[in-house]
């Protein structure tokens, strides 16, 4: 039976670290499947799109993992000062061929992965996260995964998910949480997350995204003396 990438899970807003539940840090990137099968790589967006032409170094790394696996992840881009960068993802997702390659080679983008959905053939989506969690480290360890790959921290422990909530100023979205004892349940919102949002006024001349779910926004600067918007 040929086996396919399921759904994403998904998560549902919720602000605490409860017992029997585990806390992941949440990227500010593109949310992203990888699965690797005698050779094919396939790199796919939540909303089902194909990206392995935009971001070639995924594809190429693909060689690390062992054959017949699937991880479930975060695409990001890190800049020099080591935030998130999110406008510079958001211009390799339109790159392709020659221009795609000598994207990857200024801003490289890394998969953060956060749970297994196969593992050398086996599926492991009926598996407890636990279970999942602990199978993923190995795979990095065994393997001795480098970039693009990196391992999203995981922790059970309500001061390190505090210390997290602290890192927005480098672009470090919130937390997801995750029952230890959940199977992966695609389109399913079976995990919850909790997003840093820090507030100002401000006048807004245009938006990136949705009016909804704005991306960014692009508000004036004001004059030397401070009396005015330029």
């Amino acid at each position: 039976m040929t086996w396919t990438l399921p759904e994403p899970m998904l998560s549902v807003p919720s602000p605490d670290l409860r017992p029997g539940w585990a806390g992941e840090p949440k990227w500010d990137g593109f949310r992203a499947v990888v699965s690797v099968d005698a050779g094919r790589v396939v790199l796919r967006s939540r909303r089902g799109t194909e990206t392995g032409p935009a971001f070639s170094e995924i594809v190429a790394g693909a060689v690390q993992l062992p054959d017949a696996t699937a991880m479930d992840g975060e695409l990001v881009v890190w800049d020099t000062a080591g935030r998130l960068a999110f406008e510079r993802l958001q211009n390799r997702l339109a790159r392709r061929g020659a221009g795609a390659v000598r994207a990857s080679e200024e801003w490289p983008v890394h998969f953060v992965a956060f749970d297994l959905l196969r593992l050398s053939g086996t599926v492991t989506t009926e598996w407890p996260y636990w279970r999942r969690r602990a199978a993923l480290e190995s795979v990095f360890a065994d393997r001795r995964l480098l970039a693009p790959w990196a391992l999203c921290p995981s922790t059970t422990d309500p001061d390190t998910v505090h210390e997290w909530l602290s890192w927005a100023s480098v672009g470090m979205e919130g937390v997801v949480f995750k029952r230890l004892t959940d199977a992966y349940k695609p389109s399913v919102r079976g995990w919850e997350k909790y997003k840093v949002r820090e507030t100002s006024e401000a006048i807004v001349g245009a938006v990136t995204g949705s009016l909804t779910d704005p991306r960014t926004l692009m508000v004036p600067s004001r004059s030397p003396s401070g009396t005015a918007p330029r």
